[in-house]
């Protein structure tokens, strides 16, 4: 017997341990079924769940529990990543509270640190996912530390570096000062911040008097300034190109090039070329020839490659000295306000800087050739679409990857060098130490180089590594290439495209057949979440609150295939909360009325028109939601759901059943039971992909103990001839008139418990022979006294109601002040258009719109819209009555 009420943390505990306990989660790499596979993108092992795992890993849950009911072999393969920088910085702030830096440990005694902590507290999010209700196959959780992986990055790192693939070069980086290590794009955050623009004259070299003014942001960089730029086509520097200028405070001579990257229209239309601390200036330096000079160290001080002034100076104390230097030489040509973006490192939080230095690289162009043709030929396709564009333009523009970090957590570049500097590429030492007396002719000692590989580079691999490669296991090859990758927009560059490439190189094959791209989770005003606008949703803290399937109901519903961001509001769900309740209250009816499924149970032998309906119509929705989970449509899947339980099954149906219910025809009280509860049946299995929790406990009570788990249960089967045209065609007329008749009613102000005539006119006799059969249950349900069906004249004081073509006459002059009415509805009306013409000059006015916030404006519009709708139905009223 189900309890009085639903009470969500008591069935998700219960039902997620028997799941997990059953291995109702395992795949079967020995199953004749179909595979149906999807690599869980790896959480950060230092992570907790947050709103934005919570849409994702809802999404992957969706399709894995709809897949294994729809008759495949569903692995959903779950790990953690190492978190390179994330997680050192974790355990290297609790050395700092012990007053210890990892130095003070060495390398091999930290790495012993960390995994103690990972031992200990990482995996949080891992945890935290199970409340969520994720189905996971979690005995076969993987890490990208773990053995099995490290292997397949040594052999993929060494397999690439023979290709020539993998190579160190000189180059510019993302440096992060305080870190110590290189960062990736994905670890630089923009920051807006106001500063200066100073304006230099560079000295023309033997030519007294004559400068060319230049610009910059960063005024200590230009001491490791080697050339300037104009345009070749710029009028004002035609004659001085190819001469030099003197660099001041260093006296250096630099040339002065011709280069595309100087626009005449910015500035003075001469930009200062510093190679090594500027990206763009890299390349002009590269295009030209020019000398790279590196000015800082790896703390961002200047170095020994500037006057010795400056030497050993932290950057913005460097600047000042520069700008002072200048300005007592009277080189500085003007100063304005500018507001920039300034890069910062998002773990360490200082600027980072561009700083020329020697790294691994992978040539990222190559790799992308494979992966750029595999999505222009439909290979791997992008839900939705139009994510393919972002896709291309970053793979097609792709710069070499830089792969080696400064750390000491992650995976150790496996090269070994020589005591001259030769290197040494090899799975292991001992390979590496074979390969080099093999090269030396004797043994000799070996320096291991001390970088790890970036983290998105095992990341990279984690389609194939995490199931069994190098190893050619049963699971590779049945669950590669995988069915699905879901994820946001904002990991293309970093982890879709580097699967993409990796997993071509490596196994010539796709890593999937669909990539399905989400949006963020924003706050109900469309506003980004964030500690300083106190506006995060915590999920655990939503699931505590409501249950997990009411969140799992809401992301459900608010994801729209247009892959747009999720507006997410607490009133939403909490309002999914009460559909669970509805679907829960309506369950213990159709207990209480002794509704039990019939393993006989055949729709297509069903008497009553009501069962018909329902039958038919469960067997539509059900067809709607498996196409809509097929194409990824999760909106529709639970607004479809939404509706159909809510008003179809709960509002309409159980209510209509109550006559048949209590009735004195045994036949069709029988046939009623039997039908509301396999009409249930199929609602909770189809309700089970997105709300897991309560329809596994409703199962169980519809079904019995021996029935078996819901989340194991067979997709149900829905037959053609189940379906009654003629049943959902009268069913549906008799709703929409009961309905036209309710709102009339309300409209007007009739009395609830008031019973009021009811009159249709019609020649046909279509009308008749519904009515005939449903007279009872239009009557109950429309509060009707009498209901005729004719052509007779029509009563006096009637209101007309006009539906799917059959004209109905109500009755009401005896029922209500008509006089009096009229009169309520004219002051609402009256009430109605001021507050419209008050919200409209509001919205007109610009200084009301330029000043409030957005989400106040929309506000303000909402409250607009629902007042115009509600003044013309107010219109709509006053014109029924006007019409008596």
């Amino acid at each position: 017997m189900l309890e009085k009420t639903f009470r969500p943390s008591e069935v998700e505990a219960k039902h997620y341990a028997r799941w997990e306990k059953s291995g109702a989660f395992a795949a079967d790499p020995k199953s004749s079924k179909d595979p149906y596979t999807i690599m869980m993108p790896p959480p950060n092992v230092t992570g907790s769940l947050h709103i934005g795992h919570a849409l994702t890993f809802t999404v992957q849950d969706m399709l894995i529990r709809y897949h294994r009911m729809a008759g495949y072999d569903a692995l959903w393969q779950p790990g953690m990543d190492h978190a390179g920088i994330a997680t050192q910085m974790v355990v290297e702030r609790q050395l700092g509270e012990e007053g210890k830096t990892r130095h003070d440990l060495g390398r091999e005694k930290f790495q012993e640190r960390v995994w103690g902590w990972k031992g200990q507290s990482g995996g949080t999010i891992i945890k935290q996912l199970r409340h969520l209700g994720a189905s996971a196959d979690w005995p076969r959780e993987r890490f990208t530390m773990d053995e099995g992986l490290s292997s397949a990055v040594r052999k993929v790192f060494v397999d690439l570096y023979r290709e020539g693939l993998i190579y160190k070069d000189l180059r510019l980086v993302n440096w992060d000062p305080k870190l110590h290590t290189a960062i990736s794009d994905l670890e630089v955050i923009q920051k807006e911040v106001k500063g200066k623009l100073w304006h230099f004259k560079y000295p023309v070299e033997g030519e007294t008097e004559s400068f060319i003014v230049v610009a910059t942001t960063r005024p200590e960089t230009m001491l490791g300034d080697t050339g300037v730029a104009v345009h070749p086509e710029d009028p004002r520097y035609q004659s001085l190109i190819g001469k030099n200028v003197i660099l001041p405070l260093v006296d250096r001579p630099i040339p002065i090039v011709a280069d595309l990257h100087a626009d005449p229209e910015t500035g003075s239309g001469a930009v200062k070329i510093t190679p090594a601390h500027d990206f763009n200036d890299f390349e002009v330096g590269r295009r030209h020839d020019l000398e790279m000079l590196n000015i800082f160290d790896e703390n961002a001080h200047l170095n020994d490659n500037v006057p010795e002034k400056y030497r050993g100076m932290e950057r913005y104390e460097a600047r000042k000295a520069v700008l002072a230097d200048l300005e007592a030489l009277g080189l500085i040509d003007k100063i304005e306000d500018h507001v920039y973006k300034m890069p910062h490192g998002d773990r360490g939080g200082v600027p980072i800087e561009p700083w020329l230095t020697e790294q691994w690289y992978a040539d990222a162009a190559t790799l992308a050739k494979p992966a750029i043709e595999a999505v222009e030929t439909g290979k791997t396709v992008f839900v939705p679409k139009r994510w393919e564009n972002t896709y291309f333009e970053w793979m097609r523009n792709i710069q070499p990857w830089c792969v080696s970090r400064q750390l000491w957590w992650g995976h150790q570049i496996p090269a070994w060098y020589g005591p001259d500097g030769e290197v040494f590429v090899e799975e292991n030492e001992a390979e590496a130490n074979a390969a080099a007396e093999a090269h030396y002719g004797e043994k000799v000692a070996l320096r291991r180089d001390p970088d790890v590989l970036d983290t998105w580079f095992s990341s990279g691999l984690w389609p194939f590594s995490t199931i069994g490669w190098p190893e050619q296991t049963p699971e590779l090859q049945r669950y590669y290439p995988g069915s699905v990758l879901v994820t946001g927009f904002d990991i293309i560059f970093f982890w879709v495209a580097r699967m993409m490439m990796m997993s071509l190189h490596v196994m010539g094959e796709v890593p999937f057949k669909t990539v399905y791209i989400h949006g963020l989770v924003r706050d109900s005003h469309g506003q980004k979440m964030s500690k300083s606008k106190n506006n995060v949703i915590d999920p655990l803290e939503i699931v505590e609150k409501f249950g997990s399937d009411a969140l799992r109901f809401t992301l459900a519903a608010l994801s729209i295939p247009a892959g747009q961001d999720v507006k997410l509001d607490e009133a939403r769900i909490e309002g999914y909360r009460n559909f669970a309740t509805k679907l829960w209250n309506a369950s213990r009816f159709c207990e209480m009325n002794e509704a039990k499924l019939d393993p006989n149970f055949d729709p297509s032998k069903l008497t009553h028109p009501l069962n018909r309906w329902i039958a038919s119509a469960v067997v539509k929705n059900g067809r709607e939601i498996a196409a809509s989970f097929e194409n990824y449509r999760f909106n529709d899947v639970a607004n479809g759901l939404y509706h159909f339980i809510w008003h179809s099954f709960c509002d309409w149906y159980v209510e209509l059943a109550k006559p048949l219910l209590t009735g004195e025809d045994e036949a069709v009280k029988a046939e009623t039971k039997a039908t509301m509860a396999w009409a249930l049946s199929r609602l909770v299995h189809q309700l089970h992909p997105v709300m897991p929790f309560i329809t596994e406990e409703l199962w169980e009570n519809l079904a019995g103990p021996d029935a078996g788990q819901l989340i194991v249960a067979d997709w149900p089967e829905y037959n053609e001839d189940w379906i009654d045209e003629e049943a959902v065609t009268d069913i549906e007329w008799a709703i929409s008139l009961i309905t036209e008749v309710r709102a009339v009613r309300n409209e007007v102000n009739v009395p609830v418990a008031a019973f009021v005539e009811l009159h249709l006119r019609e020649t046909s006799g279509v009308v008749a022979h519904r009515v005939e059969k449903l007279s009872g249950l239009i009557k109950r349900l429309a509060r009707i006294s009498n209901l005729e069906v004719g052509e007779g004249t029509v009563p006096k004081g009637a209101v007309q109601v006009l539906v799917e073509g059959t004209v109905a006459h109500m009755p009401l002059a005896e029922v209500i002040n008509i006089a009096e009415e009229r009169a309520r509805l004219d002051k609402e009306l009256g009430k109605s258009r001021v507050e419209i013409e008050k919200l409209e000059k509001k919205l007109k006015n610009e200084q009301f719109l330029s000043k409030a916030p957005d989400h106040v404006v929309a506000e303000n519009r909402g409250r607009l819209e629902a007042t115009k709708a509600n003044s013309g139905k107010l219109e709509v009223a006053i014109e029924r009555l006007s019409a008596l």
